[in-house]
């Protein structure tokens, strides 16, 4: 054990990775329909392995926070800049309000309880369940030119109050939206979500607006004489279902149709559909024959980024019509995300610039589309490090800037600038395709690798001193850590259901965002059985990360 112990002393990156693949191995471990996360299992990973005493130098602890908020701000970046351009304005003072009651409600409990600015901070960052104030804080705090032993002692508190509130700020936060919410206003939130999306049009109320995960091709030989001699948007409008004739065998030749393409008696004609629809009306077009050559047309799956400003601001529903009904006939809308969320498809949601329709259909047409439209994101494995790289320095430089006011010296910061470099460098890659790729796959890893790699140094260096912070404040620190969960929350309720009247999904929905819970967020997807929540939380979330990173200068600030 011993060797174990000096090889760890002598080599902390291993340290580092240890902690990182405990954290993720114990935070993917569901207990119920609750878990710690990854988190706060490689914080408390962390502090257990650190009572070793592994020192691990302070700039990987900056380099990795600096990844991690880099790629928070370039998720979210879009979002939040078209939310404050555009009709989402409501819902960004809404969060923003909530933001500052966490804010003056951690602040006042610091103060009445006599806790530091480093407490406050981990006691706000785990109420509120915001990483980024506790890294904010932490850069804070080491650049501010305090005595290196008080600096190291304050820095190890944050952790103690991070990991004592955070579970509540999960499990309290998903509990109170999601059960405790919906009694209080009397509400059947799975009822209100379903007449919510009724009112507004659903998929399926419209064929022009049905989305299916994946199409199929048939062949049959056309022998229903009510067919013969008609057009092929004659007989596709008459099943009144989501179906293309794409194709017609002519003797030897085959013949890509057009809507205003005849069919004759007895002809063999490829026809796509989902799978129930083709099943449910095959019977009317006549038998089903195999026949290779006509089904064997390339098909692709592909990422769409809208980025034409023509169709920005229209409806979902609008753009299926004019796009895939005409020029892009037989495409098929899959999926539809906004800043990384998946969003319902109702034909009444406004498209922004950004968005991301996955489409699947015949090469040829999934193209004409993508000309339309925007910007054809396909899968590559690299990502635009130059242009990850040079915002961060840029965005870190802009941060450091130090401006006197009265003799005191103010800035945003290192890791501000960073997050801010990040949503400039988000939106500018959202409008202009062609620079700047950072793949999903890759934004993950980013995000991941630098708040949990971050968090594991935290955790390395402050483990000394947590057994005893956590016995002189234990029990009062959790209680502070509920108050500052719910303070929020019942403000966000109070205000979303009687000033900004939103309609209790998209409330509860931009709650959770304002809140940036995403354990609260699936609580509410489950309850109601509905999407709705989501069309509140994106906005939520964008302005949280945002606000809360500047939120954590003024509380550092004030004490």
């Amino acid at each position: 054990m011993s060797a174990v112990v000096a090889t760890l002393q002598k080599y902390p990156e291993i340290a580092i990775y240890l902690t990182i693949a405990v954290g993720f191995w114990v935070g993917s471990i569901n207990m119920g329909k609750f878990n710690l996360g990854t988190v706060t299992c490689t914080l408390l990973a962390g502090l257990a392995i650190g009572q070793l005493h592994i020192a691990i130098p302070g700039i990987l602890q900056s380099t990795f926070f600096a990844m991690f908020l880099f790629s928070v701000g370039y998720a979210v970046g879009p979002q939040f800049i078209r939310a404050l351009r555009s009709d989402g304005m409501p819902q960004v003072v809404f969060s923003v309000i909530i933001c500052l009651s966490g804010l003056g409600t951690a602040i006042l409990l610091g103060k009445m309880l006599g806790y530091n600015g480093a407490l406050t901070a981990g006691l706000l960052s785990g109420g509120y369940t915001n990483s980024t104030v506790l890294g904010v804080a932490n850069d804070m705090i080491s650049q501010m030119g305090m005595d290196p032993a008080a600096t190291k002692a304050a820095l190890a508190l944050m952790p103690v109050a991070y990991a004592v509130t955070y579970p509540f700020g999960t499990a309290g936060s998903a509990w109170i939206l999601a059960t405790l919410a919906p009694k209080l206003f009397g509400i059947d939130l799975a009822e209100s979500c379903r007449e919510y999306e009724k009112k507004h049009g659903t998929p399926g109320e419209n064929a022009t607006t049905t989305a299916y995960h994946e199409f199929y091709a048939r062949a049959y030989r056309l022998t229903n004489p009510d067919f013969f001699g008609r057009s092929v948007g004659e007989v596709e409008h008459s099943f009144n279902q989501l179906v293309f004739v794409r194709r017609l065998r002519q003797g030897n030749r085959i013949v890509e149709c057009e809507k205003d393409t005849i069919l004759p008696a007895n002809a063999i004609i490829a026809v796509s559909s989902n799978l129930e629809t083709l099943v449910d009306i095959g019977a009317r077009i006549g038998d089903e024959v195999s026949d290779v050559e006509m089904l064997d047309f390339s098909t692709e799956k592909l990422d769409l980024v809208v980025t034409n400003r023509d169709y920005a601001d229209k409806t979902l529903g609008s753009i299926l019509r004019e796009v895939f009904g005409k020029p892009g006939r037989g495409v098929f809308l899959c999926k539809f995300t906004r800043a990384d969320v998946a969003m319902p498809l109702e034909d009444h949601i406004k498209i922004q610039r950004g968005d991301v329709l996955t489409i699947l259909g015949a090469k040829a047409d999934v193209a004409k589309v993508a000309r339309l439209l925007g910007y054809a994101d396909r899968p590559l494995e690299k990502s635009d490090m130059a242009f990850m790289s040079f915002g961060i320095v840029i965005g870190s430089l802009l941060g450091a800037i130090t401006i006197h006011v009265a003799g005191i010296p103010l800035s945003f910061g290192t890791s501000v600038g960073a997050i801010v470099a990040g949503i400039v460098c988000g939106y500018m890659r959202s409008i202009m395709r062609t620079f700047g790729r950072i793949p999903g796959p890759a934004l993950w890893v980013f995000n991941n690798v630098g708040l949990n790699g971050f968090i594991a140094v935290i955790g390395l260096n402050a483990a000394p001193g947590f057994i005893g912070g956590l016995q002189q404040y234990g029990l009062t620190l959790f209680l502070a850590g509920t108050v500052v969960t719910m303070v929020p929350l019942f403000v966000g309720l109070a205000l979303g259901r009687y000033v900004f009247k939103f309609h209790p999904g998209i409330l509860l929905g931009a709650t959770a965002g304002a809140r940036s819970t995403t354990a609260a967020l699936g609580a509410l997807q489950e309850a109601s059985r509905s999407k709705v929540p989501v069309l509140g939380y994106t906005i939520g979330y964008a302005t949280s990360r945002v606000v809360m990173a500047l939120l954590t200068i003024v509380l550092v600030n004030v004490f």
